[in-house]
């Protein structure tokens, strides 16, 4: 990055993007998304993506840039928002980057270089069959005996990025694979970090789930079937749409999709913890309560006043 800027983090359901919208009203600013669900199209609801309202208000970048049968990945992100952030400037507005996916955070603030590998297709599709002969564990397996250290930065359960690993692995010198260079966050950015006590934040993701259900996440989901587009892809492994796709099936009532949908949820704002760590300094928390996001909005007030 050419110069700091103010990003917002923190686990889902904390009110990321209400406060990046306040301030980038305030500040004559423009949103970067570092959500990866919310580049697909078509999926609005479930990904609790801006508003149409919002987006009029206050320009969104990285929002709707791919249809869901589309790739999108760490480099694709990166090259976008380094992208976003040269034009936002050029034009002489304040970027804010906002978002809940950790590693697209970190990737961006941190600068890292990735290794420069080209997606194979040919290994994609035998790597696609063997999952479906054989399930993910043997193909995190596969990766774990090649690469440990690799393995150790991946959840097994996503099984897009164990594939781009071994892909990955399967073109690089020998020997284990490094974490990406990176840099020191920039001297002077901002890390805004917004957190709730456990219990009340998980009351928080369960009402979130019912708003959705009741706005039409399950009419959002068929759609998307209407259009061709497969339960399979690595964009419907996005929370939640798997459950409702079952639901729509006859496979499980929507009460138990619910709840499949609130306990995956619980389980992902454990994991998004492990990139937002309360104990990082280089992250200002504050609480997701009315007042701790009044002091939230005057921080980043205080750290970079309206030019």
């Amino acid at each position: 990055m050419d110069s700091p800027l103010l990003a917002i983090v923190g686990p889902t359901a904390t009110g990321k993007s209400a406060l990046a919208l306040r301030l980038a009203l305030e500040l004559d600013g423009e949103i970067v998304s570092a959500d990866s669900r919310q580049a697909y199209r078509f999926m609005d609801i479930g990904t609790a993506k801006p508003t149409p309202e919002d987006r009029s208000r206050v320009p969104h970048h990285l929002v709707d840039v791919v249809d869901p049968d589309g790739e999108y990945s760490l480099a694709i992100f990166l090259s976008q928002a380094r992208e976003a952030l040269r034009q936002i400037r050029d034009r002489g507005r304040r970027p804010i980057l906002a978002g809940g996916t950790g590693q697209y955070v970190w990737a961006l603030l941190e600068d890292w270089r990735l290794p420069e590998v080209p997606p194979d297709a040919v290994h994609r599709r035998a790597t696609a069959q063997k999952v479906s002969e054989e399930g993910g564990a043997a193909l995190y397996e596969e990766l774990t005996a090649l690469d440990p250290q690799a393995a150790g930065r991946i959840d097994p359960r996503n099984v897009r990025r164990v594939i781009r690993a071994l892909e990955v692995r399967r073109l690089a010198a020998p020997g284990p694979i490094g974490a990406p260079e990176k840099s020191p966050v920039p001297e002077g950015t901002s890390i805004i970090g917004l957190t709730l006590e456990r219990t009340a934040l998980y009351e928080r993701v369960d009402a979130r789930v019912d708003w959705m259900l009741e706005a039409g996440w399950g009419q959002e989901v068929q759609a998307l079937l209407d259009r061709g587009f497969s339960p399979d892809l690595p964009s419907m492994s996005s929370l939640g749409y798997r459950e409702i796709v079952r639901h729509l099936a006859g496979d499980m009532s929507i009460d138990e999709a619910a709840a499949r949908i609130k306990r995956r949820t619980h389980r992902f704002v454990r994991q998004q913890y492990n990139w937002f760590r309360p104990s990082d300094r280089r992250i200002m928390w504050f609480e997701a309560t009315p007042s701790g996001l009044d002091a939230a909005f005057a921080e980043g007030r205080r750290a970079f006043p309206r030019p």
